[in-house]
């Protein structure tokens, strides 16, 4: 195939629709679907339906350094408050469950639940700090673990596991209008998740976020439950990342920004499939591009910058902070992240210190360039630099 052809047509924006470019390149779009066949797609040892082996480009489109930087940045305490917040409410808005945000910062703050919708809240909190724990590795049992905590324990009677069972025992469809997607034949997923589970430990040169797609897209695809498959997507997709040392992947708004964009989310997953019917390939670079465009690039919007917390860093080994505006700071970046807060808010919230302390910490780190103020009338609002 002509090589300059062959980039245009690599380079075009609708590039993971392959419906769209059978029709623009209609003479050459075989010839494209061969070349990519020859020396583009890069297979991972994970079967599709058929048994052929589940594809995708490398290094079609590029993470953001920042991205990398603010994912690798070290954390000494659990999760984010505010990030696990926007974590349980966006990760269960995205199948239309809604949750009240006062329900969640309740259980949050280590209330007991009161009814089924917060026994659920509480069943992802404690989702999230099993996977925080990076003693818990990835294995059959321990993701079993995990979805009993966070789904099983408050399904009705008929979306239940069948006692022993990892998996589910039978047939299982997404719907609309019309039948979306048939999950892997029951009899053949134990094969296909220890298949998975080899390939999440296994040693190789596939990028870690790029991986994490990988993982997140093929439970989805098995859809090895009757209920919670994409909640337990996103859930291994942030385990993976923790695991590999990503440790702010639970400070950052991941599914909240899957939820700003659940239309290209849903469209990913199908354009996927649709691809198929042409290249005859499950062939997930349209995943992939969603994740690195729509999620991984944007990271940084509800998260204090990388400078910021190197800067604080700085500060901290120069003496300038002391003890008590550390166990502040790692409040307000916990329990706020980069929203506003007032000082009277975070002098309740807090609990532990002199309104006449609080006072002093803002004004201190503002004076540090580590937060900034904001004036409404006669109050004052303060939030961290982003």
């Amino acid at each position: 195939m002509d090589i300059k052809i062959f980039t245009k047509m690599l380079k075009d924006k609708h590039f993971t629709d392959y419906q769209k470019m059978n029709y623009k390149y209609k003479e050459d779009f075989k010839a494209f679907l061969e070349t990519l066949e020859d020396l583009y797609y890069r297979p991972v040892p994970l079967s599709d339906f058929q048994g052929n082996s589940i594809v995708f480009v490398e290094n079609h489109a590029a993470v953001n350094q920042s991205a990398i930087k603010l994912l690798l940045q070290s954390q000494n305490y659990n999760y984010g408050v505010k990030a696990a917040e926007d974590e349980i409410v966006a990760t269960s808005a995205i199948e239309s469950i809604d949750f009240s945000r006062d329900s969640v910062r309740k259980i949050l703050k280590g209330m007991a639940p009161v009814d089924r919708q917060e026994s659920r809240i509480f069943g992802i909190k404690h989702g999230l700090e099993f996977i925080a724990d990076t003693s818990n590795i990835i294995t059959e049992e321990n993701l079993h673990k995990l979805y009993m905590m966070t789904v099983d324990n408050f399904l009705y009677d008929d979306d239940k596991l069948v006692s022993g069972s990892l998996y589910r025992h039978d047939s299982v469809y997404v719907v609309s209008d019309r039948i979306e997607h048939s999950g892997l034949d029951y009899k053949k997923i134990p094969d296909y998740m220890k298949s998975l589970i080899s390939f999440i430990n296994a040693d190789d040169d596939i990028n870690d976020l790029t991986k994490a797609v990988i993982i997140h897209f093929y439970i989805a695809y098995i859809h090895p439950y009757f209920d919670g498959n994409g909640r337990m997507a996103r859930l291994v997709h942030l385990w993976f990342l923790i695991q590999k040392g990503y440790q702010s992947a639970l400070f950052i708004p991941f599914s909240s920004q899957i939820a700003k964009s659940r239309k290209l989310y849903y469209d990913a997953y199908t354009a996927v499939e649709a691809n198929r019917k042409y290249s005859g390939r499950i062939d997930v670079t349209p995943f992939i591009l969603y994740f690195i465009e729509n999620v991984y690039n944007k990271m940084s919007e509800g998260s204090a910058s990388v400078e910021t917390l190197n800067f604080y860093r700085d500060a901290l080994k120069k003496g300038i902070v002391t003890e008590k505006e550390t166990k502040l700071w790692k409040f307000v970046l916990s329990y706020y992240g980069t929203e506003e807060f007032s000082t009277k808010q975070l002098e309740k919230d807090f609990g532990d210190a002199a309104y006449a302390t609080i006072r002093g910490f803002v004004l201190k780190f503002e004076e540090l360039g580590l937060i900034s103020s904001v004036k409404y009338s006669k109050r004052v609002k303060y939030k961290v630099i982003k």
